[in-house]
């Protein structure tokens, strides 16, 4: 009797007993043999982990012969007895997995900007120095020197900053019009083939020396450097603020000569027609731009200085509806359109900023203390009257014809488009300037510390990508819906670690991302293999 309630107890034990796969976080499977008999629920022995479904079934079997072999010929376990072995089998596998670590990095940044710059099409430049320092210049813009210590540093790769020089010099000339090509081509797939609208800005790029040469001059900073030397970026985007081309010119160059030769040289370059729009702040709009634009063939939208119009032209354009979102369609002589707009907002921005403006001015007069500098200064002086050379007063009849001004923006253009279209593709102007801020602040294109025209060059040219890379991030971040914009990404990227592990027994050597905080998981898709 005896006999047959132990058998009892014993099969009944190897009925509550059972195989069971666990799902862990490093994306591996646990097999263990587990135990819900009388209501509780215990592990009684980790049979392995697996990482393939090959694996995972032999663990399986093994989980399930061990079962049989337990009821069939072991006595059945004290609860305590059976806690105690768990214990010394967790322990020995977590020493085992810990010895087995070789090395840990923080390369999730690095990974998912690879992943972006493949997804491009920039791994057709057989260049890996290229990928290192977009990778660095993303993640920490700074010195090359200080580049080459980041890579080793977070990412394990060992680039010597010599190796980094040769390659500046090689870059200058050999894989400029390649990257270019490479987005170029990327854009045109995004937009269907069509790119439709360029937009074209220039900006100035610094250097913290006084030295000149062919390239670097003293010339108007839009960095608020005038004492240095400096180069002029000319930079084409296409909707979306997407990087298309870019050239570089002297430091002293005016940036109205610098839009037909860029424009000419990308249709040129990649072999383009000239079914797009150009669009250009008025900065550059002169009636030598307004030619050159028109004879070459372009079609083209330009900020229009509406106060410098002639006569006959200012008095149609103060003539038109102020009214909020009106458009007025007015035709210049020679056939081209002059659209100009009304917005309510614009009229109090205008009216707020003059009325400060004047307020300074009125204030430095009634003290006597305006100065040659007041008179000369941009802005408001314009409201000054100098009467003999010595006498100046305010203006007040100028502050109310200004006033008239409020509100209207002229834009002027050759195309066919409609009031509503032309404005809109203006107001798209915006997003070179974006990509000039993200250039001079996340990407820290300047100051610049090269001092030879090749590794200017070279320099701008890392930028460049590396401004691509940028956009087509952000653009992927949107279109997944990430609630995390790419600064974010990144910086969330940088506290997850990746863990390199040996396995002696099959000889090789398996890593293992850790993505542990929320955060962490909502941008782990960013990081897996496709």
């Amino acid at each position: 009797m005896g006999d047959d309630l132990g058998d009892a107890r014993k099969n009944l034990y190897l009925c509550a007993m059972f195989v069971r796969r666990k799902k862990n976080r490093s994306g591996s499977t646990s097999v263990v043999v587990a135990d819900k008999s009388q209501g509780v629920f215990r592990e009684l022995k980790v049979v392995g982990v697996g990482n393939t479904d090959e694996e995972i079934r032999a663990f399986v079997m093994e989980g399930k012969e061990w079962i049989a072999h337990y009821g069939g010929q072991q006595t059945l376990l004290f609860a305590d007895e059976t806690a105690e072995r768990l214990k010394q089998d967790e322990e020995t596998m977590t020493e085992h997995i810990v010895s087995n670590i070789i090395g840990t990095s923080l390369k999730s940044p690095q990974t998912i900007i690879n992943k972006v710059y493949d997804r491009i099409g920039f791994n057709a430049v057989q260049d890996a120095e290229l990928r290192h320092l977009v990778v660095s210049r993303i993640c920490s813009p700074m010195s090359k020197k200080a580049s080459v210590d980041y890579l080793r540093r977070h990412f394990k790769e060992d680039v010597s900053l010599q190796k980094i020089y040769r390659y500046l010099d090689k870059l200058y000339n050999t894989q400029q019009e390649l990257v270019q090509a490479i987005s170029v081509e990327h854009t045109r797939e995004l937009f269907g083939g069509n790119l439709g609208i360029l937009f074209y800005d220039v900006t100035t790029l610094y250097f913290e020396t006084t030295d000149k040469d062919e390239l670097r001059e003293v010339g108007f900073s839009k960095d608020g450097k005038n004492s240095n030397a400096q180069v002029v970026l000319g930079l084409l985007v296409s909707r979306g603020g997407y990087p298309l081309s870019y050239s570089l010119f002297n430091g002293s160059q005016y940036e109205g000569y610098t839009m037909l030769p860029i424009v000419d040289d990308f249709v040129q370059r990649f072999r383009l027609g000239k079914d797009f729009v150009v669009i250009a702040d008025a900065g550059l709009m002169s009636a030598k731009n307004i030619k050159l634009l028109r004879d070459g063939g372009y079609k083209y939208v330009i900020g229009a200085r509406i106060k410098s119009e002639s006569g006959e032209m200012m008095e149609k354009i103060i003539a038109t509806e102020h009214r909020n979102g009106a458009f007025n369609d007015i035709t210049y002589p020679d056939g081209d359109r002059l659209i100009v707009g009304y917005s309510e907002e614009r009229a109090k921005k205008n009216a707020h900023d003059r009325e400060e403006g004047v307020m300074r001015l009125r204030k430095r007069y009634a003290r006597g203390i305006l100065t040659k500098a007041d008179i000369n200064k941009r802005g408001y002086n314009k409201f000054l009257s100098v009467s003999s050379g010595v006498t100046v007063s305010i203006d007040d009849e100028k502050i109310k014809q200004d006033a008239i001004w409020d509100g209207l923006k002229g834009y002027r253009t050759n195309t066919d488009m409609c009031p509503e279209d032309v404005y809109d593709a203006y107001q798209n102007l915006w997003n070179v300037e974006r990509s000039f801020r993200i250039t001079k602040g996340t990407l820290d294109i300047r100051p610049m510390f090269h001092f030879t025209a090749r590794r200017i060059e070279a320099h701008v040219c890392i930028c460049f990508v590396a401004l691509k890379v940028y956009k087509e991030l952000e653009r992927l971040l949107k279109q997944s819906g990430c609630p995390y914009s790419v600064d974010e990404v990144l910086r969330i990227a940088e506290t997850i670690v990746t863990i390199d592990i040996a396995r002696p027994e099959n000889n090789d050597t398996i890593s293992k991302t850790l993505c542990l905080t929320e955060e962490e998981r909502e941008i782990s898709y960013l990081i897996e293999t496709d």
